[in-house]
């Protein structure tokens, strides 16, 4: 019996196994929030208007939430949110809401 080669390789099974698998990143939190432009955040002057701001305030709306960044942002209209009712009447001074999706 030819033991030798084999106590050779004793060695080697103590070495640390290394898997040449492919490593993907893990996938980023995302969540969607609903915000009324009541809010102070200035949803009501950037968001909800489509101004040139609504990206700086949508990271800072992101960023109280312990996000990293806002991924997307957009106006919702009354119909895409439950319970919101599309047959209510508005006159004026009625609440806009924005989707504001962020990263973490």
């Amino acid at each position: 019996m030819r033991l030798a080669p084999i106590l050779a390789l004793l060695p080697l099974l103590s070495l640390p196994i290394v898997s040449f698998g492919i490593i993907t990143p893990a996938a980023a939190e995302v969540r969607t929030f609903v915000v009324g432009n009541d809010d102070g955040y200035g949803i009501d002057r950037c968001l909800a208007t489509g101004a040139s701001c609504g990206a700086a305030v949508a990271g800072a709306y992101c960023r109280s939430q312990n996000f990293v960044e806002a991924k997307s942002f957009r106006r919702l209209e009354r119909d895409e949110i439950t319970g919101a009712g599309t047959q209510i009447a508005c006159l004026s001074g009625c609440l806009e809401f924005v989707a504001i999706e962020c990263v973490r």
